[in-house]
């Protein structure tokens, strides 16, 4: 992969913001679901993923800018710290040369008269024991007695799921396109919310340790009249002055859909009315084959008048309301 900040399109200081700013902007335009006549937009899309995968890790981006990592978070130079370009011999400012080596500028450092460089190579490989045989625990395990990293996994792929807020609440399944073309289902989590991670095994970058994973990141989009309050469904529903009177059915929304609600004659303004099982979807665990537990969904009546009340007022002439609804406030 070319270099990550040419592959987003930003400098090499540019700001966290910056850099999330532009994957998204590349994310749309390259999105396989939008170019399905292109099928280099998925390997471009691939890419970009990946850029801002390692530049969204600030450990990862630093490694990056120092060198220590190429653009797959691979290890550039496994002996960093042993010396470099230098070798093992003396560096500006080192002062005298220890006696028995490190004074020969011309074989970087080592005296081939004062070191028998068979010792050395015997302690970084292993060598050969006593009896002129290599030695097997050495030569196992490498630089330092220390056994050999396990290879390592692909980097994961992160994706951003927009659901629409009734989805979210009624738990439906979604469908997401992965950065290799394909597309599955997606069963949402009890209790998702916005910011919610899914972890999808292997569904990352291939690497010698095997694939990555991918990183779903739930986006709950807002509702024009419904609100979440906990594992609750809230909104407000205007009901008429003649329905508060006299009582009757009205049609409400619900997020699995329109529902009778009976008013009771007489109902209040403010009154709050229960739904049950119509809210959000529950955190943890249910049985196989029942569906996840829900919340409730709480309405709340709002008397509305009309916008012509020339018919009301000469219904209401020479009537006034005598009771005294505010007694209890002492007013």
């Amino acid at each position: 992969m070319a270099d990550p900040y040419r592959t987003l399109g930003v400098a090499r200081n540019a700001s966290e913001k910056d850099i999330k700013s532009a994957y998204r902007k590349l994310a749309k335009e390259l999105h396989p679901d939008k170019n399905k006549d292109n099928p280099k937009a998925a390997d471009k899309f691939s890419d970009v993923t990946k850029a801002y995968d390692l530049l969204s890790d600030k450990d990862k981006r630093a490694q990056f800018d120092r060198g220590e990592i190429d653009s797959e978070g691979n290890p550039l130079n496994p002996f960093a710290g042993m010396g470099g370009a230098r070798g093992f011999g003396r560096g500006p400012g080192s002062g005298a040369p220890p006696r028995g080596g490190f004074r020969d500028p011309e074989f970087g450092g080592f005296s081939a008269d004062d070191m028998d460089l068979s010792d050395l190579f015997e302690g970084l490989f292993g060598g050969r024991g006593k009896s002129g045989n290599a030695g097997q625990s050495g030569a196992r395990r490498g630089f330092g007695g220390r056994s050999a990293p396990p290879p390592r996994r692909g980097a994961d792929i992160q994706y951003r799921l927009a659901v629409a807020f009734v989805d979210a609440a009624a738990g439906r399944e979604q469908r997401i396109t992965l950065a290799d073309g394909k597309a599955i289902s997606l069963k949402l989590p009890g209790g998702v919310e916005d910011g919610t991670q899914m972890r999808l095994k292997g569904k990352g970058h291939a690497g010698p340790g095997g694939h990555g994973d991918g990183i779903v990141v739930v986006e709950v989009g807002p509702h024009p009249f419904f609100t979440r309050e906990g594992d609750n469904v809230r909104m407000d529903m205007p009901i008429t002055l003649d329905e508060a009177l006299r009582g009757g059915q009205v049609k409400c929304p619900t997020v699995d859909g329109p529902v009778m609600l009976t008013i009771k004659p007489g109902t209040h303004g403010g009154t709050v009315m229960r739904l049950a099982g119509k809210g959000w979807t529950k955190a943890g665990e249910t049985g196989k084959g029942k569906a996840p537990k829900r919340g409730d969904q709480l309405v709340t009546l709002e008397i509305q008048l009309p916008d012509d009340l020339s018919d009301l007022e000469a219904r209401l002439d020479g009537w006034s309301d005598e009771s005294r609804p505010r007694d209890r406030f002492g007013l």
